[in-house]
Order: structure tokens, then sequence, then C-alpha cells
């Protein structure tokens, strides 16, 4: 390699962000491991010094590489920003909003939502885009989405150099069959929950599904065990409707089950979760702008 080129950077901030390269290179980057790990060390060979230790399941920060992340978002920003810039003097910006779409959580609203907005946007064309959350954080990261809708992770730097304004928020709850024993009970607590068999989804694919889990049930005396996993939301449902087993939802999700699926409260409560819009940090185009004022006013409705 000749010199330092964006795209390494863009990979050394993900690879450092999730602290695992095989997860950076499937969930943020779409790229193999392998060419990953190779992009890496050309970096450090390039600049002449380590910036990640490796171990057999994750790496860290060396005292350069955290010195050096810091200056790497910087240099993304400054470049994404200028980008933004250009396109917004071109009117590209004007012609077409690409947006982050999370259906499990806007199924209900999507549709009148960009009704209202291509009545008040009628020459901006809206593309949808339904992917991971992971995905929809790495595409406003880097510009190649303006806005998306998501369940934001836990971690509080993850979402560095973006804006999260929350939309609404919901109950965690207890999905069970409706034949279940527990279906009759206004509440179950977190230990006796933690007993059923669980339906989760892929870790894969849904990393932050296992980390609300692993939230939740951190000050309990058992542990769920997941005897199940599935690729999407509708075969949890599913799996639950049959009864294989209990899955982790949320009330906001209520209108995707069937009249087999029962949701039951816990106690203690968790911490609500909260739903909501990430964009990039400083002024948006009036497109996006608008998008987000249009998604505030349907979800308020919608409360």
């Amino acid at each position: 390699m000749g010199a330092v080129e964006l795209r390494h950077l863009r990979y050394f901030v993900a690879v450092a962000e999730m602290e695992n390269v095989s997860r950076a290179a499937m969930q943020r980057l779409h790229v193999s491991q392998p060419s990953l790990s190779r992009q890496i060390r050309d970096l450090e060979d390039e600049m002449g010094v380590q910036l990640l230790e490796r171990t057999a399941k994750s790496v860290r920060l060396t005292e350069a590489g955290r010195a050096f992340l810091d200056e790497a978002r910087a240099i993304l920003k400054q470049t994404d920003d200028a980008v933004g810039k250009v396109r917004m003097i071109a009117g590209k910006s004007e012609t077409e909003l690409h947006i982050g779409d999370w259906p499990l959580a806007t199924g209900r609203l999507l549709p009148g939502l960009l009704r209202a907005y291509q009545k008040a946007m009628p020459k901006v064309k809206v593309k949808v885009h339904d992917w991971p959350v992971e995905k929809n954080i790495a595409g406003v990261r880097d510009g190649r989405l303006q806005v998306a809708i998501i369940l934001p992770p836990l971690k509080a730097n993850a979402l560095e150099e973006l804006r999260f304004e929350p939309l609404l928020t919901g109950r965690i709850c207890l999905a069970v069959s409706s034949d279940h024993p527990l279906a009759g009970r206004r509440s179950v607590s977190l230990t006796d929950a933690a007993r059923e068999p669980f339906i989760g989804l892929m870790l894969e694919e849904y990393p932050r599904f296992k980390e609300y889990l692993d939230a939740i049930f951190m000050h309990a005396d058992h542990k769920p065990r997941v005897v199940e996993e599935h690729d999407g939301w509708s075969g949890v449902f599913s799996a639950v409707s049959a009864g294989t087993g209990v899955a982790m939802t949320s009330d906001v999700f209520d209108y995707a089950f069937n009249d087999r699926v029962k949701l039951v409260r816990l106690t203690p409560e968790p911490k609500r979760i909260a739903i909501g819009l990430i964009t990039r940090k400083g002024k948006l185009s009036p497109a996006a702008e608008k998008f987000c004022q249009c998604a505030k006013e349907a979800f308020a409705v919608s409360r």
C-alpha cells in the first residue's frame, strides 16, 4: 500500500469500536474477515506502529491505537461533512433521501409517515432500506443513509458522531403462547421467567438481542437458556405461538403478534426500550430535516 486511504481508516474505526475483526467484517463493513485483517495489517505496516493487540477472540487498542482512533474519526467526519456540503450545493441531497428502516418498529406507521413526507416534499424520492441495526448505524455514519430508525445499542460510545432522538419508548415483556401456564398471570418475576426455555435471534444477525437479554437478567438469580434461534422476529413469534418456548419482546411490537401470543409484565420491570432516529451531528439537509419532523409527528400520534 502506497499511502493511508480513507477506507483503511473506516476499517480501523469499525474494528476498534466493535473490538472484534469478524463481527466488524460481517455486521458493519460487509467484507470478508481475511480481507479486513489484511487491510488493518497494511495500515499498521504503512504507519510503522502497532495499532491493535490481538487475542484469540478479540482485539484491543494499543496506546498508539487509542490516539490514532480519535484522529481517524476526526478525518472521516471532516471528509463526510465535505461530501455532504458538496452534494447539497449540487442539489442531489434534495432529490433523493435514503432512510434506514426497522420494520418491526415502524410496520404500522411507515406508510402514513411516507405519505405525509411525500406531500410535504413532493420532489424528493425516498428510498427505504430494510437493514439490520448495525448496518443502519454504519450507513448513517458513512453517508449512505441520511436518517435511520433503530433500537439503539446499549454501549454509550456505539453512536459516537451520531445524534439519537427518541420517538417512543416501550415496556419490555415476556411473550408466551396463549395456553402457556404463565399466560393468565398479570406479571412474572425475572427469576421465574429465566426458568423457561427461551426463543432468541441468531447472534450473527442480531448481536444487540443478546446484549439486551444479558442486561435484563444481569441481576436475576437465574439466567435464561436459549433453546432455539431464528434469523427474524416472525420465526421467534411463530415458535412462541407454537409453545416451543418464551421470548423477550416489547409491547411496541404487539401489532405483529397473532392472538396465540400473550404478553406478561415482568417484575422488577426492566428499563424501557427507546426507539428513535439517528442522524449525523450538525446541520441536516432540508430533506432529512423534514423527514425527522414527519417521523416525530407520526410517532407522537401513535402514542
